[in-house]
């Protein structure tokens, strides 16, 4: 006789193929309309679910833990950063949590590339001068932007994101710097051509464009501090596209107010989903909602590793993308 499938609730709208292999394998409870869930829903999914399938815009701190039914025993995060969850807290209480690494490497670096090249291109407001009729014939100093090539991109976290980037900077003529918590392997070094500085400062007060794809952890909250971003050249250019936490957003928008920037191309932002006022007025910014991973074959890799953490675990195995409290 089959077992009992485990009541698995999920947050938000996912992919319908994936929510339809869902319901053939588990008791699956869908969020159909896309509602986001309040804090009282989650206490009441907590409370009920055998596995909760929160996205990274789900809060789970240490008190949403603390009202976890006694059969919930695994968080499957349908994400790569799990900043959005207590992972500790929830060890602490027996409850793993697994992530879905690696899927998104591809479209986040391809986003940042684009954002590599549309602040200093200045292909937004390229846009906009034609749709607001400004466009009246080509003029030789008329919307002039800054070469890429024999440029300097510092990047700031050289994981599988970082490298992706670099590969692809690199072809467009950039040289490749990168600050880590430690260097990369020699090969992945030689192969990119990439300086390594181990002081952060250093680096940022050399560089042409600086890109963020570290994750946001407690160590990396306003790494690029607002003693740090006035260590960049007044002509750089900052891109993130890794989590907002990890700027300080007002003073990079009072920076870019004042000229002491040349620009910036943000896929995130510090309060999501509010946005800073300065920053929507700044012509030398280019802000996207949050869609540096958002291609459906991301969408559906990432539910498909969800899927395959979900069975191993009630199964009676070990996860394969089980996040350990240590590792963040």
């Amino acid at each position: 006789m089959p077992s009992k499938k485990p009541l698995v609730i999920v947050t938000r709208k996912l992919p319908d193929e994936i929510e339809t292999r869902m319901r053939e394998l588990f008791d699956a409870r869908l969020n159909l309309d896309d509602k986001p869930m309040t804090a009282a829903d989650l206490a009441e999914a907590v409370a009920k679910a055998d596995v909760l399938v929160p996205t990274v815009t789900d809060r789970i701190d240490a008190g949403g833990i603390a009202k976890a039914g006694p059969n919930l025993k695994l968080i499957a995060n349908f994400g790569t950063g799990v900043d959005n969850i207590d992972v500790k807290a929830a060890t602490e209480k027996g409850i793993l949590v697994t992530n879905t690494p690696g899927v998104l490497t591809e479209d986040t670096a391809d986003m940042t590339m684009a954002l590599i090249l549309a602040v200093p291109r200045r292909l937004v407001e390229g846009v906009e001068a034609l749709e607001n009729d400004q466009f009246k014939g080509w003029a030789p100093t008329w919307m002039l932007g800054n070469r890429l090539q024999g440029k300097r991109l510092g990047i700031v976290g050289m994981g599988r994101i970082g490298q992706a980037v670099a590969r692809r900077a690199k072809a467009f003529g950039l040289q490749i710097h990168y600050h880590n918590r430690k260097p990369v392997h020699p090969e992945i070094e030689q192969e990119l051509e990439a300086t390594y500085w181990e002081s952060l400062d250093q680096m940022l007060a050399r560089m042409d464009i600086v890109s963020v794809n570290c994750p946001h952890t407690p160590a990396t909250y306003h790494l690029l501090s607002a003693r740090r971003l006035k260590l960049m050249k007044k002509s750089a250019y900052i891109v993130n596209t890794a989590r907002g936490e990890v700027i300080d957003e007002n003073t990079l928008a009072r920076m870019l107010e004042a000229g002491e920037l040349s620009g910036a191309g943000l896929d995130v932002l510090e309060n999501e989903p509010a946005v800073n006022p300065k920053l929507l007025k700044a012509k030398n910014v280019v802000l996207l909602p949050h869609m540096g991973s958002a291609t459906i074959e991301g969408r559906i890799d990432m539910g498909e590793k969800v899927i395959v953490n979900i069975r191993s675990f009630a199964d009676g195995h070990s996860p394969p993308d089980r996040v350990i409290p240590a590792m963040l």
